[in-house]
């Protein structure tokens, strides 16, 4: 057990309060713990005390056991967060810095084949979770989070609390999703899978929720019964939401605001695998006088 594993470690509840001051995520608390965690192990005492040099050292022997870009990145946050917010150090960071992730093109399926996908599925609960993702353009995270109440059919909008981020926003609600949702709500109610006013995609307990890993783990069995040779997951259907839009001649501001992007340049991503828009262009040399 490392110096910083224990419950009643004073520094590791201290970190935690100012972790839950802050309102970091329940999440980002387990990925900050995680990296200092990582750090007094490797010291094999209370990182409290640690130089600059054994930060140095530290991210070194990270690097050459072969932790990838994002695990070294994500294990930095937590210790900046520990030096600068909760211990107050601000020199002991100075030797460590992130590395660079190359940014890889999202996956993205033709319409065709998120048609394919949907159909594969013989759960209509199944089908109307896939269609929230396609057809709105949700996270995972924020599919498996909408109630009943979410649904605005007045204003044809889905209302999604506490997204990314921490924010509220809301999202587009075609009526062929709305009717594909309303077809899923009769059943669920029918059979008893849906409490009043609860959750849209309940769990085997309706009290909570359907679980993240359950949702993907029936993505990815859609995939292979529709035959799909990509790698698909959840987040997919998402990519392929806003290409499609893009392809479509949408606004991308108004895609990054459908989204819940903060950064335009995010949204902007998906300009370049936008096959339509990029077949549509018109070489300068085919322009050219014969």
């Amino acid at each position: 057990m490392s110096y910083f594993e224990e419950s009643a470690s004073p520094l590791r509840q201290r970190m935690i309060e100012d972790m839950t001051m802050r309102r970091l995520s329940p999440k980002t608390q387990i990925g900050y713990i995680r990296g200092v965690k990582k750090l007094a192990a490797y010291l094999k005492r209370s990182p409290e005390d640690a130089t600059a040099e054994e930060l140095r050292l530290f991210q070194l022997a990270l690097t050459e056991q072969g932790a990838s870009n994002i695990t070294i990145n994500a294990t930095l946050s937590g210790l900046k967060f520990l030096f600068h917010k909760t211990l107050n150090r601000l020199d002991v960071m100075l030797k460590v810095s992130t590395v660079p992730v190359p940014r890889k093109l999202p996956t993205v399926l033709s319409k065709e084949e998120v048609k394919q996908l949907i159909d594969a599925t013989h759960s209509i609960k199944y089908k109307a979770a896939f269609s929230v993702a396609y057809g709105a353009g949700l996270r995972i995270s924020e599919v498996v989070a909408l109630k009943v109440t979410d649904i605005d059919s007045g204003r044809m909008l889905l209302r999604i609390e506490q997204g990314k981020g921490k924010k509220d926003r809301m999202a587009m609600l075609s009526p062929m999703l709305l009717k594909t949702l309303r077809q899923w709500y009769k059943h669920a109610k029918t059979h008893h899978l849906m409490l009043s006013g609860g959750w849209l995609f309940p769990g085997q307990n309706p009290l909570n929720p359907i679980g993240t890993r359950q949702l993907s783990r029936a993505c990815k069995s859609a995939c292979i019964d529709a035959g799909l040779s990509k790698k698909v997951s959840m987040h997919t259907l998402r990519h392929s939401f806003a290409t499609h839009l893009l392809e479509d001649k949408v606004d991308i501001r108004v895609i990054q605001t459908l989204l819940g992007h903060s950064k335009l340049e995010t949204t902007a991503l998906y300009a370049q695998v936008a096959s339509k828009l990029l077949q549509e262009v018109v070489s300068p040399l085919d322009t050219l006088a014969p």
